[in-house]
């Protein structure tokens, strides 16, 4: 930790972060296109969520499930 310039809770969070999106890589290789058209769908859906809202909950859910509708039919075609 001699290196990290910043809070504890933003490493704590950075790390976590990392974290999950290196468990949502290595976790696909099994999935099927849509299955992974769907998950990408829920994630871009989830930031655009979140941005459009503020931060809230509620638009991060909203935005995750819209996501993951699109990008489920948008793998139907594959």
């Amino acid at each position: 930790m001699l290196f990290w310039k910043g809070s504890p809770m933003i490493m704590i969070k950075s790390l976590a972060i990392s974290a999950v999106a290196a468990t949502m890589l290595l976790g696909c290789g099994g999935m099927s296109t849509r299955d992974k058209d769907t998950a990408i769908g829920a994630g871009a859906g989830a930031v655009a969520g979140a941005v459009l809202t503020g931060g809230s909950t509620i638009g991060t859910v909203g935005g995750a499930a819209v996501g993951g509708l699109i990008g489920n039919q948008v793998g139907k075609g594959k």
